[in-house]
């Protein structure tokens, strides 16, 4: 099996567990690099031409207009093909309940029929949101997958070779697990959150 893993993740100022601070790589292309070591899946980061602001406040702003006008950011590129690839393993952080527009673009760029989609969610407490529905009506041909919500940069950073093992097992299939709102047990608390939590997104 061939596999990708297509993420957006944004550094600058960033809110993590009640505080904002300024981080160099995003919690969610930390998480994409592990995924990476314990795969050997391609790495592919999915960048918007004109990028969201470092200043946290003004980024969740700019996201948010986004969504309300259905935006579809033009990216700085995209892949030659997804012709190789079996599997897309698709890495976001919650945007104000679903994934950031620019993965909006990429989706709709390419024809993934046939294909399977393993979505991974960073998040500060609202979870996947709707973003695993999204890619469903927006990749009606793929096999859309539940996808994994981790929570919080910390827990990415420090995760021990066991938890990180165990996020690669359930990334693989191999983990049983109900829809993408339910609780896994096999899955570590630190790395992997499943919720319903709605509210105002932190990421």
């Amino acid at each position: 099996m061939h596999a990708l893993i297509a993420y957006f993740s944004r550094a600058g100022e960033n809110y993590f567990s009640g505080a904002l601070r300024t981080v160099p790589v995003g919690s969610t292309e930390l998480a994409a690099r592990m995924l990476r070591e314990l795969t050997g899946a391609a790495l592919f980061k999915i960048e918007p031409l004109l990028p969201y602001s470092d200043d946290y406040n003004e980024c969740i702003a700019q996201a948010q207009d986004d969504q309300r006008r259905g935006a579809r950011p033009e990216l700085r590129e995209y892949p030659d093909s997804l012709e190789p690839y079996d599997t897309v393993y698709l890495g976001y952080p919650n945007y104000w309940g679903t994934m950031p527009m620019p993965v909006f673009t990429f989706l709709e760029h390419f024809d993934f029929s046939g294909k399977t989609i393993r979505p991974f969610c960073t998040h500060e407490g609202s979870g996947l949101g709707h973003s695993v529905e999204d890619i469903r009506r927006l990749c009606p041909g793929a096999r859309v997958e539940p996808g994994l919500a981790i929570r919080g940069t910390g827990s990415v950073k420090v995760a021990d070779p066991k938890k990180v093992l165990e996020l690669s097992n359930y990334m693989m299939g191999n983990l049983i697990g109900g829809n993408n709102n339910h609780n896994v047990p096999a899955q570590p608390q630190s790395w992997a959150e499943y919720s319903a939590t709605s509210g105002k997104n932190r990421w």
